[in-house]
């Protein structure tokens, strides 16, 4: 099963390089303005579409402790694109970092860390027909992963 999800993500990031560039759907996006950068995720057509959720992890890659945990603000729009009714997702600013504060060794070594937008995962339609697009600052990463619903459901109890 681990061989072939990891043969599935292999395809899927194939799939984001070629197919964006030829997707006539891209039309509808335009290109990002100065100081921004366009992020296009294509995925692959699979059997059960409704199944499945794209999560989208944004952030930066920052030089801190290991020790404590931190997060951006930051709040990604909706936008619907006049005329196409195809939604892009925009991040205009990562905002301020928090974070706890617990005490380390000032001599301590910073390590990369990529830190995300606080709050709640952001999960989208999985769509192999249509690009998820998202338009973030130049210096933010986005990151994804394909969220699966197990098959079985379970009926709740009554009472």
């Amino acid at each position: 099963m681990k061989a072939f999800l990891l043969a599935l993500f292999a395809f899927a990031a194939c799939a984001v390089v070629t197919r964006a560039a030829d997707d006539p759907n891209m039309k509808a996006f335009s290109p990002a303005d100065a100081g921004m950068t366009r992020h296009v995720i294509t995925v692959p057509a699979l059997n059960d579409e409704d199944a499945l959720k794209v999560e989208l992890i944004i952030g930066q890659t920052v030089k801190l402790d290991a020790a404590n945990r931190y997060f951006f603000g930051g709040t990604l729009e909706t936008v619907t694109i006049e005329g196409w009714g195809f939604e892009r997702y925009v991040l205009r600013q990562l905002g301020p970092m928090g974070g706890t504060l617990m005490a380390v060794d000032p001599n301590a070594p910073k390590v990369d860390r990529f830190i995300t937008i606080g709050g709640e995962p952001k999960l989208y339609r999985y769509n192999s027909r249509l690009p998820l697009v998202v338009y973030v600052p130049d210096d933010v990463e986005v990151h994804y992963r394909v969220w699966r619903a197990d098959v079985a459901t379970t009926t709740a109890p009554k009472g």
